[in-house]
């Protein structure tokens, strides 16, 4: 019985060769999320700065200049470090700081789930479709997805976190990055 543990765990110790497929998942999956909400700040940075810093409709938060463009250059800059997998895990830092600072000021007042669910949830999202299908272009406005009750809670800002945190731990990968090769080439071992 032993042996054949022993096999299976050599079998799943094979794979070990294209382990860098993790990793290159993870910030692949992660660039476009950073890239876009790096962006969408940088867009517009004077209702960013507006948003960050207004108390009564916005984040209230201290220094809404230097937070909205720390930021926007974390999210966007992040994002293209990750593309190419340089100083991934320096750049990881930023980025999860980054998400805990959205985690706290923005959704953690919504709780766990970023779509809402439930009966509540239910009746609104039918109410809207109604709404929609009555008075506007329903098959427009959902010809390339559906609505939903948005209950932006912590669920993605949290999972954004643990992605980064495990890049932080693991690094970019082999081969896919630059900083495998730079390793590789420059690092005393």
């Amino acid at each position: 019985m032993i042996g054949l543990l022993n096999r299976l765990q050599d079998i799943l110790d094979g794979f070990r060769a294209i382990d860098f497929l993790a990793p290159l998942a993870m910030r692949l999956y992660l660039v476009p999320v950073m890239w876009a909400a790096g962006v969408s700040k940088l867009r517009d940075m004077d209702s960013t700065i507006e948003w960050f810093g207004n108390p009564e409709w916005g984040l209230g938060l201290p220094m809404p200049e230097v937070m909205a463009w720390a930021a926007a250059l974390t999210e966007a800059g992040g994002a293209a470090l990750l593309l190419v997998g340089l100083a991934t895990r320096w750049v990881s830092i930023p980025l999860m700081i980054t998400m805990i600072v959205a985690a706290v000021t923005v959704h953690w007042q919504n709780g766990w789930a970023t779509i809402a669910e439930g009966y509540d949830a239910s009746d609104r999202l039918n109410a809207a479709k109604s709404l929609l299908q009555t008075h506007g272009d329903y098959e427009w406005l959902t010809g390339s997805g559906q609505f939903v009750i948005l209950n932006d809670g912590i669920e993605f800002a949290a999972t954004y976190f643990i992605m980064l945190l495990a890049l932080f731990f693991i690094g970019a990968g082999k081969y896919v990055s630059l900083d495998y090769w730079i390793e590789r080439r420059f690092r005393d071992r």
